[in-house]
């Protein structure tokens, strides 16, 4: 089997001072995030692998039902949902560990959404709830960092999105890994132009 190097690059927040906004999408396009607050394996699967299937998740691809359920069951673990005229968009997924730091476990928009200001304003809003997240899970530590890692394998723009909203560089590791083919969602998928454009 082949391999590819990839490049991965450790960012953080140290303060809710750090987060810069972004200039979101015009309001015509009906753009709304909202928490998906019922815990839902199939849901949180279905982001997964259409946000994450050509640009190379697969760390998840294998889960059961149960290990989905009991991830999405964690304290303070939260799934934020990009909406467009009632079609989700993207998500950003939120994981606090004890000593009070958030990670951004996984941010990304489905292919068609990409490009249209959707992304920078998802990824904005979602460091806000990690900044604010022990607001809504009172035993949880208050979050004193803010943390995500991306690698050369993600979108073009997922690092120049997270150095525009105030997150910086900590550590960076090359490695060597096995080519794999990209997963889906299926053969075709991709961006398709908006109903009227």
């Amino acid at each position: 089997m082949s391999s590819v190097t990839v490049t991965t690059w450790y960012l953080e927040q140290t303060s809710p001072a750090d987060l810069v906004a972004a200039e979101g999408p015009p309001a015509e396009q009906g753009v709304r995030i909202v928490r998906s607050q019922v815990p839902s394996p199939e849901f949180s699967r279905f982001l997964y692998t259409a946000v994450g299937g050509d640009i190379l998740w697969t760390d998840r691809l294998g889960w059961s039902f149960a290990q989905w359920a009991e991830h999405l069951g964690q304290p303070g673990v939260e799934t934020w949902v990009a909406y467009e005229r009632g079609t989700p968009a993207g998500f950003i997924e939120l994981n606090p560990s004890p000593e009070g730091a958030v990670e951004i476990a996984y941010f990304g928009l489905l292919p068609a959404f990409r490009g249209r200001r959707i992304g920078g304003e998802l990824l904005a809003y979602g460091i806000g709830r990690a900044w604010d997240l022990a607001e809504r899970w009172p035993r949880r530590e208050p979050t004193r960092r803010v943390w995500v890692h991306t690698c050369s394998d993600d979108g073009p723009h997922a690092m120049a999105n997270y150095q525009r909203r105030g997150f910086r560089v900590y550590e960076t590791t090359v490695t060597e890994e096995p080519q794999v083919a990209m997963p889906g969602p299926w053969p075709g998928a991709g961006p398709v132009a908006p109903a009227g454009a």
